[in-house]
């Protein structure tokens, strides 16, 4: 029966591992990520993926092409101006052009005037270097938020609107966009860089394979698209990039309002540079939240001047081969991706048999998954990082939870079909042991140290010819439940019915390897015997009393070699137990048949005797010639338990 069913388990094996299965889990569970993905569900892991790398790239540095005039508190605490006059701005401007800027950039709306010095901040303003601001507010509107300082024509305009992402966070930067059908206006970075490259002879231009593409310098401008990276479905009107930071801290080299008004600062830092000039104090709230800011506690906001300056930078560095400008793979490499990592954690999930193993496994592989999506980061690439990752713990976890399912229900099959005739403790042996007892369909014959077991029935056969057959059947089958309940109980499995009687053995399949182990089989074996004793003896009382025969019993045991294997053809097998033992413990069981003085007669030999360490009482018969035998067994009948150990008692 052992044999038989971890043939069935073993024929099903195929079907419900490997390959197979990896691949169905790794389909079920990228299939339903990527759809989630599609919905925009995983956006929000995949942006804070992303910004984790980019807090740990290396930092750039400082671009030496800018500068930045930061208005800060101080400069507004000095001055007793909460908004800086035009007489100031005009003065800074002044001051600034002194030292010959490429460009000088205004981050300050100026659509009306404030205080004294309108007529020196619009001369400043006309100077053909300085960019100022408007806001474009909605797309396709015809109108701006805030309009532009009047007489600034719109070659020197640009908007300073700021693209935040639905956490609120900036990673996104807006080139230009169509004011109207008509009417494009460019943003004011993308101004303040086609002003600087153009004197260096580097001109935007059109691809014509591609509308959408712009030939800048060394670089190829493609836009945003709406699932680029770990975007889903983002609102990609007008020309966006992502923005690559240059630095957490210092985009630019930054000076103060009063340093330049006081002539506090080198020449050197202007000359032929991108100055722009904004509002750096936190009371002006203009501030916005960048992938930096969960690691800097002070200031986690950056000035909008500052973000400016990146995207400035941004575009100097691209179109100058200094650093390339993100790109992102096809939504079929992205699919490709996720389904490569669901692969992985399938195999992982499958391979990993000890849950140590599995976790130091499913580390690595997220490990190795996390390094490469930082590695193409740094190259410029952005790949999705949470999606491949979700899907490898997914079904890694699905792999094991099948196998885990596949194992119970296994286990389940060896508890019921084992535990009618051994107990829990061999069959939990037996399940924990299948694949190495298990060899080709079968269990391979093994040589081991074993304790036999056999009953039988005194005067059966006057019994069964006094009762009808359906009634001796179950008569019989009380009576063969209860000695195989005591077997089970006792550790040990039976091996076959004899009619009337059972084969018993303690001691298989899993080989005893040491002397205390095959002394425990036979005090269980013995301890067995005399409970059938004290089992026939409630079973005659309630025979008794129901008008049914009252019996009484013989059991003989023996320990020695045996071998155990799978006896049989391919269409049919059992366990098997052979070898002269078998036969020595069988002879015991009917030896001297009528030399019984109490309802359960119990007969070992003297190899069994000297494992029981005094724990019974027993009575020797002396060396007795047992049928086919040449030689003669010392013989003992176990009369009671002398002690009782604490796994008997």
């Amino acid at each position: 029966m052992i044999a038989k069913l971890f043939r069935r388990l073993g024929e099903k094996r195929p079907d419900l591992s490997g390959a197979g299965i990896v691949a169905l889990a790794s389909v079920a569970c990228s299939v339903s990520l990527l759809a989630v993905r599609h919905l925009g569900g995983l956006q929000r892991l995949e942006l804070m993926a992303y910004d984790q790398m980019v807090l740990r790239r290396a930092d750039v540095g400082p671009d030496s092409r800018l500068l930045v005039v930061g208005i800060t508190e101080e400069d507004i605490q000095t001055l007793q101006q909460s908004t800086l006059s035009d007489a100031v701005v005009a003065q800074l401007l002044e001051k600034l052009q002194q030292h010959q800027p490429a460009v000088i950039g205004l981050d300050m709306f100026r659509d009306i005037p404030q205080g004294k010095g309108a007529l020196a901040l619009k001369a400043q303003l006309q100077k053909p270097n300085t960019i100022a601001i408007a806001k474009m507010g909605t797309f396709g509107t015809g109108t701006l938020e805030v309009p532009p300082p009047r007489n600034v024509p719109v070659e020197r305009i640009g908007f300073n609107d700021i693209l935040q992402d639905p956490d609120g966070v900036v990673r996104r930067s807006l080139l230009f966009g169509n004011l109207t059908q008509d009417t494009t206006l460019f943003s004011f970075a993308m101004q303040l860089a086609m002003q600087y490259l153009a004197a260096k002879g580097h001109d935007p231009d059109n691809s014509p394979d591609n509308p959408n593409s712009i030939r800048w310098g060394m670089a190829v401008f493609l836009p945003l698209e709406e699932n680029s990276g770990g975007y889903q479905r983002i609102d990609t009107k007008g020309y966006q990039l992502l923005l690559n930071y240059r630095s957490p801290r210092h985009v630019a080299r930054t000076v103060s309002l009063t340093q330049v008004l006081y002539g506090w600062l080198d020449p050197s830092w202007v000359k032929d540079k991108i100055v722009l000039i904004g509002y750096t104090a936190p009371s002006r709230r203009d501030l916005f939240l960048t992938p930096y800011s969960p690691a800097e506690r002070k200031e986690p906001k950056m000035a909008g001047v500052l973000v400016h300056a990146h995207i400035a930078s941004q575009i100097l560095s691209a179109v100058l081969g200094e650093r390339p400008l993100f790109w992102f793979w096809p939504e079929w490499g992205e699919v490709l991706w996720v389904a490569l990592w669901a692969a992985v954690g399938g195999t992982v999930g499958w391979c990993s048999r000890h849950p140590a193993v599995l976790a130091l496994s499913g580390t690595a592989m997220l490990a190795a998954l996390s390094g490469s999506c930082f590695y193409l980061l740094t190259r410029a690439v952005w790949v999705p990082v949470a999606t491949p990752a979700l899907s490898l713990a997914l079904t890694a976890t699905s792999v094991v939870t099948y196998r885990a399912y596949q194992a119970q229900q296994q286990q389940q099959i060896v508890m019921k079909l084992l535990g009618q005739n051994t107990s829990p403790e061999v069959a939990d042996a037996l399940w924990n042991n299948r694949f190495v007892l298990l060899k080709e369909g079968k269990l391979p014959g093994q040589k081991l140290t074993a304790t036999m077991l056999f009953t039988d029935l005194k005067d059966f056969s006057t019994i069964s010819e006094q009762m009808p057959p359906e009634r001796l059947m179950e008569w019989l089958n009380e009576y063969l439940s209860a000695l195989t309940h005591e077997v089970g109980a006792h550790r040990g499995i039976v091996n076959k019915f004899t009619g009337d009687g059972i084969m018993a053995v303690f001691g298989v399949p899993v080989a005893r390897t040491t002397e205390a182990e095959i002394a425990e089989d036979a005090r269980h074996a013995v301890a067995c015997g005399l409970a059938f004793g004290e089992r026939l003896g409630q079973l005659n009382q309630d025979w008794k009393r129901r008008g049914l025969p009252v019996v009484q019993m013989r059991v003989g045991i023996f320990t020695g070699p045996i071998v155990a294997g799978s006896l049989g053809g391919s269409e049919r097998l059992e366990y098997g137990i052979i070898g002269d033992s078998v036969n020595i413990a069988s002879r015991l069981e009917s030896c001297e048949k009528d030399r019984q003085s109490s309802i359960c007669r119990v007969l070992i030999a003297k190899e069994t005797l000297v494992h029981l360490q005094d724990q019974f009482l027993v009575e020797p018969w002396g060396p007795l010639a047992l049928k086919g035998k040449h030689q003669t067994v010392d013989v003992y009948r176990v009369v009671a338990w002398r002690t009782r150990s604490k796994t008997e008692g």
